[in-house]
């Protein structure tokens, strides 16, 4: 199974933030286990997530919630996609827009 979903994992469940991402009606986005927002505007967000970095795109998109505590954010607008910004080939990150440009 994948790595993000191994349940047999001996990792203390109470310490490992959850990941969800939901999306209702292209509209809003509510996502948990965000570790921090490094950059956002109307058309994209980035995030850095507990299963990696997370990029939004979108048209009008405004927080409309984030609760740094929890690891919530709640985003707003017209959502094109979202792409997690995965390290390849055991490449060093170079930041998210080299990763989005590479």
């Amino acid at each position: 199974m994948s790595q993000y979903y191994d349940n047999n994992s001996t990792v203390n469940k109470s310490v490992v933030q959850e990941h969800d991402v939901i999306m209702r009606g292209r509209k809003l986005l509510e996502i948990t286990g965000v570790k921090q927002v490094e950059s956002f505007d109307n058309e994209e967000f980035l995030l850095d997530t507990v299963m990696g970095a997370l990029a939004i795109r979108g048209q009008n998109l405004q927080m409309k919630n984030l609760d740094v505590d929890k690891g919530i954010v709640s985003i707003k607008g017209r959502i094109y996609d979202l792409i997690y910004l995965d390290e390849q080939n055991g490449e060093k990150a170079k930041g998210f827009f080299g990763k989005l440009f590479k």
